[in-house]
């Protein structure tokens, strides 16, 4: 992932409540063994017909709405199945970041472990952004993760994130990397672990090779 600081950003309104991530990415998409395409199924339902036409009613159709890489969303963001595909769709679409009153945990989690920002923000402040992104002309909005700030056209406001997200964000980490930086850290734990215990080490590879090693023998049934 790469590492930032800030997200600036077109934002579209989705003041839907409860969003689950079978609307966001429907099973029809996940179908195959690699990310790629997954762009095409985001939000499928909202966005084309029962025909596979272009629903002029959603806003990410619209072309004052072209570009957009920040949701300004409802309640409940996420909620539904753990598909990690939900987020791959969303970033694969453009999308930088979702603002919402409250996400799904288990969505949250896939989200900042792929660097796709979440930002919570209290309710009324969301609908001061959701008119705000309502209006082509006002929809610019700024998320700075170094200074935990969201700006719009009339709103600034703060929110929280863990300092794992935060780092990891700014580092432009995925949970592995994450990880691997606490490497020396986690060799040390090891070490000191074995030497208190060095019964337990390789315990596993230890049983694997006194099995065979042993003269098994093979009874024929009588």
């Amino acid at each position: 992932m790469n590492p930032a600081h800030r997200i600036d950003g077109l934002g579209a309104p989705l003041p839907i409540a409860n969003l689950d991530t079978d609307q966001i990415m429907p099973k029809q998409f996940l179908t195959g063994i690699d990310k790629t395409g997954l762009d095409r199924g985001l939000l499928y339902d909202l966005r084309y017909d029962s025909a596979g036409q272009s629903r002029s009613d959603c806003v990410l159709n619209r072309a004052d709405y072209a570009g957009t890489s920040v949701l300004v969303a409802g309640a409940n963001f996420g909620c539904g199945s753990s598909r990690e595909h939900a987020v791959w769709g969303l970033q694969q679409f453009g999308i930088r970041a979702i603002i919402a009153p409250s996400f799904a945990e288990i969505f949250f989690s896939n989200a900042m472990n792929n660097g796709l920002m979440l930002v919570t923000l209290p309710d009324a402040v969301v609908q001061q952004l959701l008119a705000d992104a309502a209006n082509p002309a006002t929809r610019a909005i700024a998320i700075d993760v170094r200074d935990l700030s969201v700006q719009s056209h009339s709103q600034r406001a703060a929110f929280t994130l863990s300092p794992r997200y935060q780092r990891m964000f700014l580092e432009g980490q995925d949970v592995i990397g994450a990880t691997l930086a606490l490497q020396d850290q986690i060799q040390d734990f090891a070490e000191r672990h074995w030497t208190q215990q060095p019964w337990l080490r390789d315990v596993a590879a230890s049983s694997v090779a006194r099995l065979e090693r042993r003269p098994w023998k093979i009874h024929p049934r009588p």
